[in-house]
């Protein structure tokens, strides 16, 4: 979403970290082409006005211009700004009323009122372990009622049953009862939407929210709606009263103006994210974090919480035990290929780790996609049990029978051997004897140096963590001179080592992401 925005405002600030001195000259260049860079990406004029003067004031003072590195304090006010701006502090829905809590979804017609509506409903469900009642209040669009009782369905959530003819007013009236009898902790209400906002659409809003009583109103909205979004979120705001922002399309190649107007406009917290368009694909807004991927600081945060929640623990600790033993088979690999696609394959890992987002283009360059993952995998699934627990096995006839399982060639599956030789290699280095193996050194090391405790080799257990104290770990990893680098062992790729140097993504919970080395480029 923040991609090209990311690249502009990356080579901008590059250009002042990279000088000893600046002049306010320099300053006032630099934030002309942060403006265009903005205005480009579809953020409001107003907003950019705005953000603009707020750093320029910040940034011409004689404290930074004067400073050791002026130009790293420009960044850091940037950030500041950009956080500011998106609202400073992470908002979640609110649950805090006498049930059934009512939470009221509106928003024009296509952005994903009740697609989103499902994906609250099962986030509420499975998450907070609330039980959930969904009512559809779109009467004019055919067989919506019928689309959010098949998401019920889907989800296994509950929804109210329909009856023909009843106005939306009535029915959200019938919801809120429902609820009650039903013993529901929430109830959504999913109302009609209109291709743009008129007079009968904001009467029909505010006679339901007089009925329901809502204690969340959640605008829905498209993010690649663009400079319009402003309008939209005003609109609403002003005429229904919302309480907070959902943004639906976030996963998009839009120019996300949207995400930084709409909070900024309206100053109602963005609170969910929809990135994709499975039930589960559904994130809640951190505004330090957005700023960070903005500016290219990566996310080990949001990576390590989407690690905790797609990583099967006992899977990982089984992982975990075999590589302390040195032993590391296909099946193994064919795991850890899965692993890093549900992470988001290599484009979203590395878009979330400081200083590798422009790493992406790189990987792409060299044919390190999630196809050549699929390719892969489906080459270790067109062998034998025997040939995945035993790849010295895999000679002339039995690759041919595998290429034309796979849909492959020779040269493909050589390569995937050679790999697994690299991975199993440093597997058994890591799990050897000696002083513990160097995984449980490397690991103690770490530890000690941080002054934590517990886990794997020292480790603390990151699964358990909240995202307070994962920030907080970051924080004194950074401060313990730990910076984490590039994937390790991209042969052909010519990028740098150190991925498998994150604190504690190898651990007991979470072993796959210091377990990628090796992994072939295309030649050069």
């Amino acid at each position: 979403m923040f991609e090209n925005l990311q690249d502009r405002l990356g080579s901008i600030l590059n250009g002042l970290t990279g000088r000893g001195a600046l002049s306010e000259a320099d300053v006032a260049a630099a934030l002309r082409e942060v403006r265009r860079a903005l205005l480009e990406a579809d953020v409001a004029l107003e907003v950019v006005r705005a953000f603009t003067d707020k750093v320029r004031e910040k940034a011409v003072g004689a404290e930074v211009l004067k400073s050791i590195k002026p130009g790293q304090m420009v960044v850091k006010i940037v950030h500041d700004e950009l956080v500011e701006m998106l609202g400073s502090e992470g908002v979640g829905i609110s649950l805090h009323a006498a049930a059934p809590v009512v939470i009221m979804m509106v928003g024009l017609q296509g952005s994903g009122k009740t697609t989103t509506t499902g994906k609250i409903a099962k986030r509420l469900t499975d998450r907070d372990k609330k039980k959930v009642l969904m009512a559809s209040l779109d009467t004019r669009r055919p067989a919506a009622q019928e689309q959010l009782r098949q998401l019920g369905v889907q989800t296994g959530v509950d929804t109210l049953p329909i009856i023909a003819g009843q106005s939306p007013t009535d029915i959200a009236a019938r919801a809120v009862q429902a609820a009650k009898l039903g013993g529901h902790d929430v109830v959504i209400l999913d109302t009609a939407g209109r291709t743009h906002i008129d007079e009968p659409l904001m009467q029909e809003m505010a006679e339901i929210k007089r009925k329901s009583n809502p204690h969340e109103i959640l605008l829905v909205a498209d993010s690649l709606t663009g400079q319009d979004a402003v309008n939209l979120a005003r609109n609403f705001d002003e005429r229904v009263g919302i309480t907070g922002l959902v943004l639906t399309r976030m996963d998009g190649d839009g120019r996300g103006g949207a995400a930084l107007s709409m909070r900024a406009v309206t100053g109602k917290p963005i609170k969910l994210i929809g990135v994709g368009e499975k039930m589960t694909e559904m994130e809640e807004f951190h505004p330090r974090r957005i700023a960070d991927r903005i500016l290219g600081m990566g996310d080990i945060v949001s990576l390590v919480e989407k690690a905790a929640e797609n990583i099967d623990a006992e899977k990982a600790a089984a992982m975990a035990a075999k590589m302390a033993k040195g032993k590391f088979d296909l099946n193994d690999l064919a795991d850890q290929l899965r692993q890093m696609k549900s992470l988001g394959g290599m484009g979203g890992i590395m878009g979330m780790m400081p200083g590798m987002a422009g790493m992406k283009d790189k990987l792409a360059a060299s044919g390190m996609n999630d196809k050549m993952f699929d390719r892969q995998i489906a080459i270790i699934g067109s062998m034998t049990k025997a040939e995945r627990a035993n790849p010295d096995m895999l000679k002339h006839s039995r690759k041919k029978r595998i290429a034309a399982g796979s849909g492959t060639d020779a040269a493909e599956i050589n390569k995937l051997l050679k790999m697994h030789r690299q991975m199993a290699d440093m597997m058994k280095m890591m799990g050897g004897k000696g002083k513990g193996g160097m995984m449980k050194q490397m690991m103690g090391g770490l530890a000690s140096k941080m002054g934590l405790g517990g886990g794997m080799g020292g480790m603390p257990d990151l699964s358990k963590m909240d995202p307070k104290q994962l920030e907080a770990l970051q924080k004194q990893a950074e401060a313990a001179g730990l910076k984490p680098g590039g994937m390790p062992g991209l042969p052909g790729g010519g990028l740098p080592g150190g991925m498998g140097g994150l604190p504690g993504l190898g651990g007991a919970k979470l072993p796959g992401l210091g377990g990628f080395p090796g992994l072939p480029g295309k030649k050069k």
